[in-house]
């Protein structure tokens, strides 16, 4: 048994009301697996009846005030536009701000999800307050660099974040694997937060004829989707020489790309016939999902992939490499397909065979959903309800510690 299941034994709920101030850099309706993780986790806190004071930058459509009400406060920052990320900001630096509101009103415990600059100076107001902090560890960073043409930079990036993260009482990272990587790289106290889905959005019952006939799919016909960034970090061309395997296996495949990024508009270009959805949300992303019969996730940079269980719990067949999501959920050739991380070769290999064995695929489909659904949100929030505890309850045995001493 782990460290992390010992201590939701000894708190499976939160027995009192915390207040939880939560730091990031984007939240909905930004479209990314930080947001959304991040969105989900203020609106479970507010659920189980925590005050949360979430600190943002402010976002197109946001008053020149921050929200309050039903648990919730807000304190929008400006911010500054991201390089090639479309509508994400970095928060401009805010420590004198932050430590002010924490001396006034002190939260709990401080969870702060980006480590840029406005993730920095809440760094330096909670230790400077002496408040508990806890780091998630969502992006990889310094893997992005490379394809940026910035990859000088990756050596500095990741001492930027060790130190960053090591600053925090506790860091939280998706899976087991990511938390040995960082370890054995020099990180202190890393615990496991996996991530969940929603089975209930995300739903084979959601599957749409119609939407399938938009795509140009006869009723049998296979569609391919890919959902996520389109950026280089993604490894695109891979998916598009897997898929030139599959169309020459099944002519009446269809390729569906649903997402936005620089490389966009190159590949709308390039391949009109691809089914370019752009970005999707909600109930209509979820019908996307739910109208396609394969999933193909080529990406090497991820810390988690969301995408990845929410293509399983829509019933879809995922191929993807043997790491984050994949490496937790996928049982290969039981409920999906996955290759060593890196083998581009077997990746196309494996994409060619399960287009020409259909009915392996339809084996695949039908135990993808059962896998993705033991990955509940409520069991996740439940987890990081015993980490908050964990951190404020040693907070308070150091604070009587120091009363003890003086007393003496």
């Amino acid at each position: 048994m782990q460290a992390s299941d010992l201590l939701l034994e000894q708190f499976p709920v939160a027995v009192r009301r915390l207040r939880v101030a939560v730091v990031t850099e984007t939240y909905p309706p930004e479209i990314n697996g930080v947001a959304m993780t991040i969105g989900r986790i203020v609106a479970a806190l507010q659920a189980r009846d925590h005050q949360v004071q979430l600190v943002r930058p402010r976002q197109a459509g946001d008053g020149a005030s921050a929200a309050t009400g039903a648990g919730l406060e807000e304190v929008l920052r400006p911010g500054i536009p991201i390089p090639r990320y479309r509508g994400l900001h970095l928060g401009l630096p805010a420590t004198r701000l932050l430590a002010r509101l924490w001396a006034r009103r002190r939260p709990d415990v401080v969870h702060i999800a980006t480590e840029g600059p406005l993730g920095w100076s809440a760094m330096t107001a909670a230790r400077r307050l002496g408040i508990p902090v806890l780091a998630g560890f969502h992006t990889n960073f310094h893997s992005y660099s490379r394809h940026y043409g910035l990859g000088w930079l990756r050596t500095p990036i990741h001492a930027y974040l060790r130190k960053f993260h090591n600053q925090a009482r506790l860091t939280v990272v998706p899976t087991r694997g990511l938390r040995d990587e960082l370890l054995h790289q020099g990180y202190r106290r890393i615990e496991v937060l996996a991530r969940g889905v929603d089975g209930d959005l995300y739903s084979p019952a959601r599957r749409n004829v119609d939407l399938r006939r938009t795509w140009g799919l006869a009723p049998d016909g296979l569609a391919v989707l890919h959902v996520g960034r389109l950026a280089p970090e993604k490894n695109l061309d891979l998916l598009l020489r897997a898929f030139a395997v599959i169309e020459r296996v099944r002519p009446d495949a269809r390729l569906v790309l649903v997402g936005d990024g620089p490389d966009a508009a190159a590949l709308r270009a390039a391949h009109p016939h691809f089914i370019h959805s752009g970005p999707r949300s909600g109930v209509d992303l979820a019908a996307h999902y739910a109208a396609a019969d394969l999933f193909l996730f080529p990406s090497l940079t991820e810390t988690f992939g969301n995408v990845v269980l929410e293509a399983m719990a829509s019933g879809l067949a995922v191929l993807a490499f043997d790491y984050a999501a994949a490496a937790e959920y996928v049982h290969h050739d039981g409920n999906g397909l996955k290759v060593p991380f890196g083998d581009e070769a077997a990746f196309i290999a494996l994409a060619g065979d399960l287009a020409a064995r259909p009915e392996q695929l339809a084996t695949l489909r039908g135990r993808a959903r059962a896998a993705a659904l033991a990955a509940s949100w409520d069991s996740v929030h439940d987890r990081l309800e015993a980490y908050y505890l964990q951190l404020v309850r040693e907070d308070e045995a150091g604070q009587q510690a120091a009363l003890g001493r003086l007393a003496v």
